[in-house]
């Protein structure tokens, strides 16, 4: 009986925790049908009188949310192919390649994971405008085409493979680049799905970045586009849940269709190694 009254109250605390997050998605997708006086209206009105589609009509005619979102899809798919090249890569050589101070560099690389991305702005700004290509998507690209915390992953999950695969395949004549793409990446699939959807989160919501690096609506990305639109399209905040419907929706569906997968492979692949 105890152990029943336990369970029931773990499960009720773990609801009302998801009741919680569920929340603010739920009054910001609702919201976005309402009209200038449901949204203030108390007590609230959870669910709009008719689902009307002017709040989406005016964020689309007002700002051009078609090119934000191509933006966005662009630096995002290019973001997710480098950034996963480089991180197989460097995974696979400090899993398996011997070279002279390798663990000694990638402890230094996981110490480099302290310093937040904020610090570095600066830098990247003044690296891009260098180069001339302040205010273009290649700008939005570059600083997202390596990760420390993916290699981490990854190179977790190579260094739980029996290096008597790696010994066998190289007595059979198979070359560390053979060996790389026909054995370990297909083994590591599961970290490798984890680390793409974490990235492609991760590039999706970017905002400061593009902010700094972007100017011109031509360029921006959905983030940064919604903070213009709030900015230039007044404030009322039906139109502005709107907008952001617009945003978050793709990445709540990506995240509900691949919760497991990030879930199994940050375990698979943070505790092994």
């Amino acid at each position: 009986m105890k152990l029943k009254f336990s369970r029931t109250l773990i499960y009720l605390f773990l609801f009302m925790g998801a009741a919680l997050m569920v929340l603010p998605f739920y009054w910001m997708i609702s919201g976005a049908f309402k009209t200038s006086a449901e949204i203030t209206q108390f007590p609230p009105v959870w669910l709009p009188a008719s689902f009307n589609l002017d709040n989406f009509k005016f964020a689309l005619e007002t700002a051009p949310f078609a090119t934000y979102f191509i933006n966005s899809v662009i630096v995002t798919i290019c973001c997710l192919v480098c950034c996963g090249f480089t991180t197989i890569l460097a995974a696979f050589a400090f899993s398996r390649l011997q070279f002279p101070g390798r663990d000694l560099l990638f402890s230094l690389l996981l110490a480099l994971m302290m310093i937040p991305f904020e610090m570095l702005i600066i830098t990247n700004y003044r690296t891009i405008v260098a180069w001339g290509i302040h205010d273009t998507i290649i700008a939005l690209i570059i600083p997202f085409t390596s990760s420390i915390f993916y290699t981490y992953i990854l190179r977790n999950f190579f260094a739980s493979i029996p290096d008597s695969l790696y010994q066998a395949a190289r007595i059979d004549g198979c070359s560390n680049w053979k060996y790389l793409w026909k054995i370990m990446v297909p083994m590591a699939k599961p970290s490798l799905v984890t680390i793409t959807l974490l990235n492609a989160i991760a590039c999706w919501n970017s905002f400061l970045w593009p902010m700094l690096a972007t100017n011109s609506p031509a360029v921006r990305t959905l983030p940064f586009g919604l903070y213009a639109f709030v900015t230039e399209g007044g404030a009322k905040t039906e139109r502005m849940m709107a907008a952001a419907a617009i945003v978050v929706i793709p990445m709540i569906l990506l995240f509900l269709f691949a919760r497991k997968y990030i879930v199994n492979g940050v375990a698979r692949g943070g505790l092994k190694g």
